[in-house]
């Protein structure tokens, strides 16, 4: 029996080499789907409570900017913590911080689920968030673990395309739950798909972790970058509200910048950074994020107002607005294992190029469609291409960031990229909703005054301008009044496409200067093993 036989899969091993090929192929394919079914699970919460934000902001009775919190609150605590559960489980083991992420995500998605107010389920999503925060770098982790470099590419393929299929069954079938019982059904599908993901990892998943004593926790580093994106992105989402001038705005505003600019210079002294700033260093790392945090705010920041459009404005059912989304979905299952394998055929720059043009073209024909727009002439072609570049990107792109660094930073890269991918959503959901807000309010005023509505109706519309299009018109207004609201919230919408377009645009360009060319160099594991065979 060989070494590499009688070795598990754990890279506590000191031959690092043999571990990485200790894996059988039926232990890997354990591996893969309880990675894609946890990664599903992030993924399906975001795409279904999307969909339901227009039946919390109704049922609730939530303003606009509330919905936003309800989104934020989840991003933000993602977002923050992604880069602490990243090397928690490098440190601490992989499969364990997993499964505790797993199990807390469990229980907050049935606290959403019993929420009776929308501060409650604001609260609720934080705590999915700091859940998801520890399950969804550790999904790449192990992947990364398990499969040498040279299947790599197709083992991600695999993971975006099969949790994309989960992704589009998320919003259909939320989509359907809501329409016919309540919004609480967009966070109770959560439960079973959890269950299922601890009972694979519990049974069928090795350990892994970073050889040696385990470092301490960068906890200044955690609160300092809480702070940071938790000011900025209050500031942006009250604004609107509140003014910029408001004293609560510019001390949020102030304190988020304070807090990012301490965060960088603790990394930098810090010992055990959860950020270590070396990885910067790295081109390929460098450029891969800086393309992720361009593309994934596009698609985030996009994704957000969509769903608003197709059920406030076009009417459309929470199903109805599940099932266009389905061929971006389905374009993603049938390419990505396709586009993965690109990257170790060839490289990652190509595809990475080509992907965010894609997705900017879908973006610009997202624009296109008015306030009475058919789904398949409207909105059917931009969903379409969109999901076409999103699949050339997204495996490349993932695959790219795990490949630029050693085996035994899985999970911190997987970190770092996971929460850049968060904080460009989380951004992009702040500046767009401000955007909106810019666009939505003087538009507004101008089709009432344009429609000659009476002074009581335009006093009703005003005092609800936060709610955006889910403005409830007062009894006895003219259908001119509704009229007059989704114009607005229209002339809103197509701002921020063509903003997400510009960013998908620029997240091409940084792949062309960035990235590079053919396949990506071989890291000293791999040189190791390369000599040892």
């Amino acid at each position: 029996m060989t070494l590499a036989t009688r070795l598990p899969c754990d890279d506590t091993a000191l031959n690092r080499e043999a571990q990485e090929v200790s894996c059988g192929a039926a232990q890997k394919r354990w591996v893969l789907a309880a990675s894609i079914l946890g990664s599903s699970l992030a993924f399906v919460d975001g795409t279904v409570v999307n969909v339901a934000l227009p039946a919390i902001q109704q049922a609730l009775a939530a303003s606009v900017y509330q919905a936003q919190w309800v989104v934020e609150s989840y991003s933000l605590l993602l977002a923050a913590l992604l880069l602490v559960g990243g090397s928690l489980g490098d440190r601490l083991g992989r499969r364990r911080v997993f499964l505790i992420g797993v199990g807390i995500f469990a229980t907050a998605s049935v606290a959403c689920v019993i929420s009776q107010t929308v501060q409650q389920l604001i609260a609720a999503r934080a705590i999915q968030g700091l859940g998801a925060a520890l399950l969804v770098p550790g999904s790449l982790a192990l992947i990364s673990v398990a499969f040498p470099k040279d299947e790599r590419g197709g083992a991600f393929g695999t993971w975006a395309a099969f949790s994309g299929v989960t992704a589009a069954l998320g919003p259909l079938l939320g989509g359907y739950l809501i329409d016919r019982f309540s919004w609480a059904w967009a966070f109770a599908v959560n439960v079973p798909l959890a269950l299922v993901v601890l009972a694979i990892t519990w049974y069928h998943v090795p350990e892994s972790r970073r050889p040696g004593k385990p470092e301490r926790l960068d906890a200044a580093g955690a609160l300092l970058a809480t702070m940071g994106l938790g000011g900025i992105v209050f500031a942006f989402i009250e604004a609107p509200s509140r003014g910029w001038h408001a004293l609560a705005v510019l001390a949020a505003l102030g304190v988020g910048v304070v807090s990012l600019l301490a965060f960088v210079y603790a990394e930098h002294v810090q010992q055990s950074p959860m950020l270590p700033l070396q990885l910067l260093r790295n081109r390929n790392f460098a450029g891969a994020n800086l393309l992720t945090l361009l593309l994934y705010g596009a698609l985030g920041g996009g994704l957000f107002f969509l769903p608003l459009n197709l059920i406030q404005v076009q009417g459309l059912s929470a199903t109805g607005a599940g099932a266009a989304l389905l061929p971006f979905i389905l374009i993603m299952f049938l390419l990505s294992r396709w586009a993965g394998g690109l990257v170790d055929r060839q490289g990652a720059r190509r595809p990475l190029m080509v992907g965010p043009l894609v997705a900017a073209a879908g973006f610009a024909l997202l624009i296109v469609p008015g306030t009475s727009a058919s789904n398949w002439t409207g909105f059917l072609p931009g969903i379409t291409v969109l999901g076409l570049g999103m699949a050339i990107a997204v495996a490349p792109l993932t695959t790219t960031v795990m490949n630029s660094v050693e085996p035994e930073a899985a999970g911190t890269a997987s970190g770092v990229n996971s929460a850049v991918s968060r904080v460009a959503g989380l951004l992009a959901i702040a500046v767009f909703g401000w955007l909106m807000a810019s666009v939505f309010e003087p538009r507004l005023q101008q089709a009432m005054t344009a429609a000659g509505l009476p002074a009581d109706v335009v006093n009703a519309v005003w005092a609800q301008r936060d709610k955006l299009a889910a403005i409830a018109l007062p009894p006895g207004a003219t259908p001119a009044a509704r009229g007059a609201v989704q114009e607005a919230f229209v002339a809103g919408y197509r701002w921020i496409m063509a903003a997400s377009a510009m960013l998908a645009l620029a997240s091409a360009l940084v792949a062309a200067t960035f990235l590079d060319r053919g396949r990506p160099p071989v890291t000293s594991g791999e040189k190791r093993a390369e000599s040892s065979g």
